[in-house]
């Protein structure tokens, strides 16, 4: 699939077999994308005055979104690996086809296509403030309105440090972003923002590049910081558990980008070369890399406030399929029920399919159920290491063995769940 990503002011619109795709503006007629429309206007208002690559960072990261959406899997070979051909205007075209085979290489890990990417001008400079705000705080954290992120903010301030949060809007938990935001620390300085990708139907809804825009989002912020401008490198936080970063294949049927790599150590040691390479100064942090979710919640430094907020969080994977409620059974909702288990409190969150071991294909019978079940009965028969695999192969992941200790952790708080509804 071809798409030229660029302001409505650069040329060339309609060319046979290429989505246009108008950066920072409206579509304009059918059967061309946009996004980021309201982006430009957002960082305005903000008085930010971001680094220029880092602003780069956020129009490529951009049409990434519109690509992922708009290539539908269902009409590539294998029902699954697409083939993106990306033309972006940046401003400094230059430096970016100069590691464009980087960030290529990035995006195949963390959507399993195939991407090339080409650079020109006329890319959308950032908007210039008359009067420039430089936040104070030294650390950014991205704040999702998922429990992770939660937990994360919640030590982050109970550590003494106050992060500038950065939440990408999502339909169902802008609320709660707002709600946790205000409630740590006596309230946290908060940021939302959106890309606003529209594309023509119809629209791709596996979602594998959508970390990108979000991690673009945080470094965006970043940059325009009071200490970034002093010279300082800025961490930004992404919380994630490890069983869920790792997101090793349940089983055999579940490989490549059928399970996700958000927060990936393959992806985000890529994406920090980048970042490095193009000399912004953000330094990407996953403090629970070892961590189960179980753990993050028995660990949490205000167990309090983390009672009464995490109820409120998201992590079902089919969260708006059912009406903005867990499913219970998906991937993501049994490793939140068993984090909940190890961590010894009531689980007061309402689940569409609460007794996943009800003989059906509704409960037990289902995909994602019936995958944890074959992991389990997997370690159990031919042993951990045998069901584990290559999943921690890859080049760039680091503290393997305690990787490893980690997502044995992991699978044992999934077992305890199966346990305690007998599934089968």
């Amino acid at each position: 699939m071809r798409l030229l990503c660029a302001p409505a002011d650069v040329g060339r619109f309609d060319e046979a077999g290429t989505l246009r795709v108008v950066l920072y503006g409206q579509a304009g007629v059918p059967g061309r994308a946009s996004v980021g429309a309201a982006l430009r206007g957002d960082v305005r208002k903000e008085r930010f005055a971001p680094d220029r690559r880092a602003w780069d960072l956020l129009s490529i990261s951009n049409s990434v979104m519109v690509a992922d959406a708009a290539g539908l899997r269902t009409q590539s070979p294998d029902g699954w690996t697409r083939e993106f051909d990306l033309e972006i205007a940046v401003t400094e075209p230059g430096f970016w086809n100069g590691v464009a085979p980087l960030i290529a290489d990035a995006l195949a890990f963390l959507t399993t296509d195939r991407w090339s990417l080409r650079f020109i001008a006329g890319g959308a400079a950032a908007p210039q403030p008359a009067r420039v705000v430089r936040p104070p705080q030294d650390c950014v954290a991205l704040l999702s309105g998922g429990l992770d992120s939660l937990i994360g903010t919640i030590d982050l301030a109970a550590a003494g440090t106050l992060p500038l949060l950065i939440s990408k809007i999502v339909r169902g938990d802008s609320e709660k972003q707002e709600e946790f935001a205000h409630a740590i620390a006596g309230g946290l300085r908060h940021i939302q923002l959106n890309d606003n990708a529209v594309v023509p139907k119809p629209k791709d809804t596996s979602q594998r590049a959508r970390s990108i825009i979000f991690l673009a989002f945080g470094v965006l912020v970043a940059t325009a910081l009071a200490p970034y401008q002093e010279g300082a490198a800025i961490p930004l936080y992404v919380c994630e558990n490890g069983f869920i970063a790792i997101n090793p294949p349940l089983t055999g049927s579940r490989i490549g980008s059928l399970s996700t790599r958000t927060a990936h150590p393959q992806f985000l040691a890529l994406f920090q070369d980048l970042l490095d390479a193009a000399g912004i100064r953000a330094a990407l942090c996953t403090p629970y890399a070892n961590k189960t979710k179980g753990e993050m919640l028995k660990e949490c430094n205000n167990q309090p406030l983390l009672r009464t907020l995490a109820v409120r969080s998201t992590s079902c994977g089919r969260f708006q399929k059912f009406k903005y409620s867990h499913c219970g059974r998906c991937v993501p909702c049994q490793v939140r029920r068993s984090a909940f288990l190890a961590w010894g409190q009531p689980d007061l969150t309402q689940y569409v399919f609460e007794d996943i071991g009800r003989d059906d294909e509704q409960h037990a019978g289902f995909d994602d159920v019936r995958s944890v079940g074959m992991a389990l009965a997997a370690a159990q028969n031919g042993g951990f290491e045998e069901w584990l695999g290559s999943a921690l192969s890859w080049p760039r992941i680091e503290n393997r063995e305690a990787l490893r200790d980690m997502l044995r952790r992991g699978l044992a708080e999934l077992g305890h769940l199966h346990a305690k509804y007998g599934v089968k």
